[in-house]
């Protein structure tokens, strides 16, 4: 197991990606972010925290979206079901999608049908902790990075949150 990102570096990363994302858009006028169900909510709420200390957080539209049923490489047995807590319409706003890891792009397209049931956004973006750059089975491409790394098949990347696992960690387990 190799460490990628130990606490400090994880709070130092999200810190960078909440400026870069203020950076293009600006007090986050017309601007949602959504947060990928179920881990890519402990990394959209943190940025959302780290936003908030820059600006006022009744100018942050928030929402969490589940993919369950959108995607196409889990078909079998039961799913867990998360919730969507999404209470606006996206329709002509800039989205971020927000998740912590992107691999294959297989979760990435299944947000992307989803967030259709909520509107035509006139713009989506995407913004991931952790890029594994040469696994990607569909076209997909992130606008924020927090960490690119290349990794094998057989390498499985690990992001540990305090709130769900006791400590913040990404790791990179053999």
């Amino acid at each position: 197991m190799k460490t990628i990102l130990n606490e400090q570096q994880l709070a130092i990363t999200i810190q960078r990606l909440s400026n870069q994302l203020l950076e293009n858009h600006l007090e986050l006028k017309n601007t949602i972010l959504i947060g990928i169900q179920p881990r890519g909510i402990y990394f959209s709420e943190r940025v959302i925290r780290e936003l908030s200390k820059q600006i006022s957080l009744g100018n942050i539209s928030y929402g969490k979206l589940d993919i369950t049923f959108y995607r196409d490489d889990v078909r079998q047995g039961l799913h867990t079901i998360n919730r969507t807590d999404i209470l606006f319409s996206i329709e002509n706003k800039n989205v971020i999608l927000i998740d912590d890891v992107l691999y294959t792009g297989r979760t990435i397209r299944a947000a992307l049908d989803a967030l259709l049931d909520f509107g035509r956004p006139s713009k989506v973006e995407l913004c991931v902790l952790i890029d594994r750059r040469f696994s990607r089975q569909l076209p997909i491409q992130p606008d924020y990075v927090g960490k690119a790394i290349d990794s094998i098949i057989s390498q499985k990347v690990k992001v540990f949150w305090k709130e769900k696992d006791g400590k913040d960690e990404v790791t990179l387990i053999e």
